[in-house]
């Protein structure tokens, strides 16, 4: 039996499956697709003809622990997704977090408060996006990637499965570890191959390549492809391998003016 507050925005051609949970103020746009027990919570916006899988949570505010250096200190803004966006089976989106059109979100992914991602993005199955990060438009996030919090990702950036990135050398301890907190910045169309680490702070160059179990303890250059234990510079990034001198990238600068 569902539960659909009476201040929600149904609209047309909306189908839901059994045990859904629509709470105030929720905006369901046109041809929106949900399974069974599906929670949204207040006030979440859900683009239109999006689908939601089943055992979805949509909006839930966190709720840190007491040792906790997370603090939330007031409701955080309600979840906003595009539309036509793709949202797979026991997949948890918080409170905070704005998703653009056509992203993917498989299952059982979890996407921290406060994050901002953009259009035509993968988040793979398993995947786990800490709080107040940024993702840029065609990002490919694989399968078990986890993305810590203040991490910043352009566009176009491929993180390959089991990726992980790091935001405090301190580990934990001491309160000097509060000034250099920082995720790592990953810039345009820079890829990241499986099971490599990157270490807090890390900058990512433009067209970069991180090959697989590689540990990245310093910045990578643009264009350049690094390897090993810790990561050193190989060799250049061969220039047919760039993202803008692919087809359907130039198609779409070219159907965009």
């Amino acid at each position: 039996m569902n539960y659909i507050s009476d201040k929600a925005k149904i609209g047309e051609k909306v189908v839901m499956g059994e045990n859904v949970i629509v709470m105030d103020d929720v905006v369901l746009e046109e041809g929106v697709q949900i399974g069974n027990n599906v929670i949204i919570y207040p006030g979440c916006i859900i683009g239109h003809h999006t689908q939601i899988g089943d055992n979805v949570v949509i909006g839930k505010q966190p709720t840190p622990a007491p040792t906790s250096t997370v603090k939330i200190e007031a409701p955080l803004p309600p979840t906003r997704i595009g539309p036509y966006c793709i949202i797979g089976t026991s997949a948890i989106i918080y409170s905070g977090t704005k998703i653009g059109k056509r992203t993917m979100v498989a299952d059982l992914a979890s996407i921290r408060e406060n994050c901002q991602i953009g259009d035509y993005v993968i988040v793979g199955r398993g995947v786990v996006i800490d709080n107040d990060v940024k993702i840029g438009n065609f990002v490919k996030l694989q399968s078990l990637a986890y993305i810590c919090a203040l991490t910043t990702i352009e566009d176009y950036v491929f993180i390959a499965p089991c990726v992980v990135t790091t935001n405090d050398n301190f580990m934990g301890r001491t309160e000097e570890r509060f000034k250099h907190k920082k995720g790592a910045y990953i810039e345009f169309g820079a890829r990241v191959g499986a099971n490599s680490i990157l270490l807090p702070g890390i900058r990512i160059g433009r067209e970069a390549f991180v090959a697989a179990g590689a540990i990245v303890t310093k910045d990578v250059p643009p264009y350049k492809l690094v390897k090993g234990i810790p990561a050193r510079v190989e060799r250049d990034v061969p220039q047919e391998e760039w993202v803008e001198n692919q087809k359907e990238f130039i198609q779409r600068k070219s159907e965009q003016k």
